[in-house]
């Protein structure tokens, strides 16, 4: 994942038990082993320039949340987990009543955006489509999923832990980000 850029948990896992000739999946990490061994990594092999560039994705990152402020947003994913890189850039959820309101947003600030949907899953085995709304901060492509107001009681599961993605508030970054190290003890999940 760290030498290929993969973010996919199962496209990874599958390229390297072909690699190494593993076919009993039983042998096989699962998604949180894999990204405290991705974290472990980039904390041998990263050094200071590594935390320099994990500060500021969450910088940047706090950064968006306030000019989406009004739509209660949350950093999930890789960023948060301290796991992702400036090519990778980040990801945030939003709260709307429809996709429409976080458009105007993007418009009124001129930021050229592109729209895609994604599929999320839910407790229950149940999964729904929701929009995307991608552009970029500078050179970090940013990730918006915009999730329905009822989705902040219920949000989709996280690919990780397979529990509910509770991801942070501007307020958790600004504390994470008042750390001495924001990245060393990141919150693999915040639940």
């Amino acid at each position: 994942m760290a030498d290929d850029l993969i973010e996919d948990f199962e496209h990874a896992r599958r390229k390297a038990a072909e690699q190494l000739g593993i076919t009993d999946k039983r042998q096989w990490p699962d998604n949180l082993e894999i990204q405290q061994q991705l974290l472990e990594r980039q904390r041998l092999f990263g050094g200071a320039a590594r935390q320099r560039e994990c500060r500021a994705l969450l910088e940047q990152a706090l950064a968006a949340m306030q000019v989406f402020a009004p739509f209660q947003p949350r950093l999930v994913g890789a960023a948060l987990a301290g796991t992702a890189t400036y090519q990778q850039g980040f990801e945030l959820q939003v709260f709307a009543d429809s996709p429409e309101e976080v458009i105007w947003r993007l418009i009124d600030r001129k930021i050229p955006w592109s729209v895609d949907q994604g599929q999320f899953r839910y407790a229950g085995n149940q999964r729904l489509e929701h929009p995307i709304l991608r552009f970029l901060a500078g050179m970090v492509p940013v990730q918006i999923v915009v999730l329905p107001i009822k989705a902040r009681r219920n949000p989709p599961l996280d690919p990780v832990s397979n529990r509910p993605q509770r991801g942070a508030s501007p307020r958790d970054l600004e504390d994470q980000l008042a750390r001495d190290n924001p990245c060393q003890n990141a919150p693999i999940n915040t639940h």
